[in-house]
């Protein structure tokens, strides 16, 4: 597997690389000094600006939402293949974005501590998703079906992440944004094939420096 060096500088550099080890090695092997090493600086930069390993984190969580809804495409849901592609694609080529989150979501339960940064985690999809349904003439003034669309795809990232086939979850991300703007079209699994076949669920692997 080949593995990439964060790209960047000062906190951008800092919190790309507290992402990949976190993604890697768990919340446990997240330190400054392997920040610092594996980022190629001084821990006393970190100390400078983050203070310490909670402000880290909190401003590494918020990074990896922003270059998640950036690269999966949440900001600009176009057609049902597109979404689909879009999606399980870009958690394929960045899946250490996703993994760090889930490894956060999961201490926020040990650690309270994480609870608010977790809790604005799951506003700031959830107001992405409902501002691109509306784009889309779906009404959504409670942000209910934004909520519930949210947490279908969160579901289907887990699932994908996990090894699940990736022509099933292309088939429901689909049919659930068919369901959205009601279109009673229904596709299964397979159906949605292309020349370019989507990457295997094998080849997810943690993007991090050596």
């Amino acid at each position: 597997m080949v593995r990439q060096v964060p790209h960047g500088s000062g906190r951008d550099l800092l919190v790309a690389t507290t992402v990949g080890i976190v993604a890697e090695k768990g919340l446990r092997g997240m330190t400054f000094r392997a920040v610092a090493e594996r980022a190629g600086v001084n821990n006393s930069l970190i100390a400078h600006h983050f203070g310490d390993r909670e402000s880290l984190l909190a401003a590494a969580l918020d990074w990896s939402v922003e270059r998640s809804i950036e690269t999966t495409g949440l900001l600009d849901l176009a057609t049902s293949g597109a979404f689909a592609d879009g999606l399980l694609d870009s958690v394929a080529d960045r899946p250490e974005l996703q993994a760090f989150q889930y490894e956060m979501i999961l201490e926020s339960r040990r650690n309270p501590r994480y609870k608010p940064y977790v809790s604005r985690l799951y506003t700031r999809y959830n107001e992405v998703v409902q501002a691109s349904l509306s784009e889309h003439g779906i009404d959504d003034p409670s942000g209910a079906i934004a909520r519930s669309a949210f947490a279908t795809l969160d579901g289907v990232v887990l699932q994908f992440m996990a090894g699940v086939d990736p022509e099933l979850l292309r088939a429901a991300l689909h049919n659930l944004w068919q369901g959205l703007l009601g279109d009673d079209t229904r596709v299964q699994p397979g159906a949605l094939a292309t020349d370019e076949q989507p990457h295997s669920s094998n080849d997810v692997g943690l993007l991090t420096e050596t």
